[in-house]
């Protein structure tokens, strides 16, 4: 959710609510704006615009990255690959919504849209991208991992093949799945390219896993994942942490009015319109967030005791069964096919009695 698309009190709504919980807050593909400096841990997202980290001629600036990555709290850095929402395409944040401020931010023209292209200039293949991480992840000493909507499994297989093989690799995959949202996609692609989240995810984690180099990833999911029921899916079958967006976004005052592109929000969550975003008071919504935050991961820890463990993400595949709605199931394991031990690196015998 970046700054740009979302107001600058949306921004600084969000960043002060994660700061209250100890979550991260993933900055989008916008760049990192003074409205990202509230307290709140950042993951800094890097897209194919390169914004933030770009000079005069839109092309990579490692020193500008590292730059203002020391200056701002990043903790890790997010390679946007694709997204489910939308993969394969580019995005553009309409001319409306570009402000000086946002210009000077993402390094792009006052008052013409800002193209975000469908590839990276920087790599075409693994074998590039990897020596790319790694020039990065050297130069910050910073975590640098992938984000990725999942379609052809080439990608991920050589990926795994290289990591079990050599010394280069990924810190983190972040797995978005087709459920994923924005106001920025064609309904073709939002409705039917690339796979849900649990089928997109279960097919990254398996690859890896028949590796056996699960433990050497940190896998986060993401796509309709804000929710505990989906949340707890996500864990069982792997995944370390979960995103949330859109219920970020209905905490500080969403109402899915749909007019995102308009930069005509009635609530001021998705304008850049000074008299539209003060809607929103940061020190309200924060709070709002904050109490989402721990709702959830109440809920989730509640499942968890039910399930016999101390936290979600030890809630393992043969925990979860999946009805059909006409009395059938399946267990989470046997749908898609999980091996003994993947989803967990926990033994059996850490399991406790719930009380």
């Amino acid at each position: 959710m970046s700054f740009g698309s979302l107001s600058a009190n949306a921004i600084r709504s969000i960043n002060e609510g994660v700061a209250l919980t100890g979550a991260m807050h993933n900055t989008g593909e916008g760049g990192l704006s003074q409205h990202h400096q509230h307290g709140g841990d950042l993951i800094w997202q890097i897209g194919t615009g390169y914004f933030g980290c770009r000079d005069e001629q839109g092309r990579f600036d490692l020193d500008r990255l590292v730059e203002t990555a020391a200056a701002n709290p990043v903790r890790a850095i997010e390679i946007k690959l694709s997204q489910g929402a939308k993969p394969g395409l580019g995005g553009v944040l309409p001319a409306a919504k570009v402000t000086p401020e946002i210009a000077a931010i993402r390094g792009i023209p006052v008052g013409h849209d800002c193209i975000s292209p469908s590839r990276h200039g920087e790599f075409t293949d693994v074998d590039s991208m990897l020596d790319w991480i790694e020039k990065i992840a050297d130069a910050t000493g910073l975590p640098v991992g992938v984000k990725s909507a999942v379609g052809n499994m080439e990608i991920w297989e050589e990926l795994a093949n290289r990591m079990a093989e050599e010394d280069r690799g990924v810190d983190f995959i972040t797995i978005d799945g087709g459920e994923g949202g924005t106001g920025a996609a064609p309904l073709t692609f939002s409705d039917s390219v690339s796979l849900p989240f649990r089928e997109g995810f279960a097919r990254v984690y398996g690859t890896f896993a028949a590796r056996g180099i699960t433990d050497d990833v940190v896998f986060i999911g993401s796509g309709k994942l804000g929710l505990p029921d989906n949340a707890v899916v996500a864990f069982a079958l792997g995944a370390d942490m979960v995103n949330v967006a859109r219920e970020a976004m209905l905490a500080i005052g969403c109402i899915q009015a749909q007019k995102c592109h308009t930069d005509r929000c009635p609530v001021g969550v998705a304008t850049q319109d000074p008299w539209l975003s003060r809607g929103i008071d940061p020190t309200l919504k924060s709070v709002r967030l904050a109490s989402y935050l721990r709702t959830v991961r109440r809920d989730l820890v509640k499942v968890a005791e039910a399930c016999g463990v101390w936290h979600p993400s030890l809630i393992t595949a043969d925990d979860i069964e999946l009805l059909d709605g006409q009395g059938a199931s399946v267990s989470l394991r046997e749908r898609y096919s999980y091996q003994p031990g993947w989803g967990s690196s926990v033994p059996s015998s850490s399991r406790r009695s719930p009380s």
